[in-house]
């Protein structure tokens, strides 16, 4: 999202650089695209993880694209914010979110496509266009956003498991408008909460409240 805030520090990276080492090897040996989805609640870090995952790969010699989930919400964070606060039922994945786009962009680079066209939002201008970004190279695409544990077409699923009580001061820093004091969106942010928290069930790697990070699969 165009005028969005990213601060990439150390816990960041030491997480990003567990799990690459931990499938690397897949990613080298899967012919096709491969996909990766970082998730978790407002403030938790989905987009400073998925940008350092980005740059351990960049490391390695791998070329990745970023695809964040706030490009696809059908309308634009202060639009979106006043629907929600006119109709209670515009919240969760399914009314807010355009997956079917979402989706349609990963199965597209998966098929090998050399250029996909995704929205992108503005946050500042509060508006929707859209931007061609060139997969000549690419070999991963990271998906990240609160809800992507439920994209179909993703080889690794990453749940970050902090909650929006515990990122009280990351959503500061990133100083989204007045959303931190404002007691509408924190009770947007607590419905949120229960809506996904059944998709950490989902995750391949969870990074918990220290960004340590756990690989389901071994336990470790």
């Amino acid at each position: 999202m165009k005028g969005d805030i990213v601060l990439i520090n150390e816990h960041h990276i030491k997480a990003a650089k567990s799990i690459v080492s931990q499938i690397v090897d897949r990613i080298k040996s899967k012919p096709s695209m491969f996909v990766i989805s970082v998730a978790g609640e407002s403030g938790s870090g989905k987009s400073e993880t998925g940008f350092a995952i980005s740059n351990e790969l960049e490391k390695l010699g791998i070329k990745s694209v970023v695809l964040g989930q706030d490009d696809y919400f059908y309308l634009p964070p202060k639009s979106n914010s006043e629907k929600r606060r006119a109709d209670a039922d515009w919240l969760g994945p399914h009314k807010e979110v355009n997956f079917e786009v979402f989706e349609q962009n990963l199965i597209d680079a998966i098929r090998g496509s050399s250029m996909i066209v995704k929205p992108l939002i503005d946050y500042n201008a509060d508006s929707v266009s859209s931007e061609k970004i060139n997969l000549e190279g690419v070999k991963v695409i990271i998906a990240e956003g609160t809800y992507t544990s439920l994209l179909k077409h993703v080889d690794i699923r990453i749940f970050i498991s902090r909650n929006w009580q515990r990122t009280l001061e990351d959503r500061r820093k990133r100083n989204r408008g007045n959303e931190v004091n404002d007691e509408f969106t924190e009770n947007i942010l607590a419905i949120e909460h229960k809506i996904i928290a059944g998709h950490k069930q989902l995750a391949d790697f969870i990074i918990n409240d220290d960004f340590e990070v756990i690989n389901v699969n071994t336990g470790l």
